[in-house]
């Protein structure tokens, strides 16, 4: 049984050069072209596919627009991105956005089946060049906010996590036996050392971040 495949690309030449490409392979079939993200939407619903390789700057919509909204309609189809576009920002939008795949279109022949194949058998594949931008992302990441987090002293982290955890100024103030304007200098301290605003906000940033654990 062949693999379905649809290719979303707002370049013409392109979507027939990958069609062209992948008639060689023998358990490959590409099913459908779309020319936007709206096209593929539409052509995914018609045709369903079983992995679909998609462009991420496309005029009408996007690719990451298109991956989050056919992620929540058709959960089960792979989700691949083949474009030009290697920035950190571009990557990480279509990853955050549930595709399963990346690839640069500078890829193999090899890449490309394999991306294919990998991703309609439940895995994710990233080429070498996106595996890197995602490491190097992580770990910058990672380290900002440890960074920050360290600048908290330790009784700011422990007050921090006690709004995380969602203890009102009072409560807190009971259990550590210090006032509540006190408790409020503390709080004022690590919003402006974490650049965040509200305890809403540090809810988020506790939870983001590995810091506490819902229940």
């Amino acid at each position: 049984m062949k693999i379905k495949v649809l290719i979303a690309d707002d370049h013409q030449l392109f979507r027939e050069g990958l069609m062209n490409l992948l008639q060689s392979a023998e358990d490959i079939e590409v099913i459908a072209q779309a020319e936007n993200g709206q096209d593929a939407i539409d052509k995914v619903m018609h045709y369903k596919p079983d992995v679909l390789l998609i462009d991420i700057a496309m005029s009408v919509m996007n690719g990451i627009e298109a991956t989050k909204r056919l992620k929540k309609e058709v959960p089960e189809l792979k989700i691949v991105a083949v474009s030009m576009h290697s920035d950190k920002q571009y990557v990480k939008g279509m990853l955050e956005a549930g595709a399963d795949g990346y690839l640069l279109k500078n890829c193999t022949y090899r890449q490309l089946t394999d991306a294919i194949h990998s991703t309609y058998d439940g895995k994710k594949f990233l080429s070498e060049d996106i595996t890197e931008i995602v490491i190097d992302g992580y770990l910058h990441s990672s380290q900002i906010v440890s960074d920050k987090f360290s600048q908290l002293s330790e009784r700011e982290k422990e007050i921090f996590i006690l709004f995380a955890e969602g203890e009102s100024t009072r409560e807190i103030g009971d259990k550590l036996f210090i006032s509540v304007k006190t408790v409020g200098t503390h709080k004022q301290n690590i919003l402006e050392k974490l650049e965040l605003k509200t305890n809403s906000d540090i809810v988020k940033y506790a939870l983001k971040h590995g810091l506490i654990q819902l229940d």
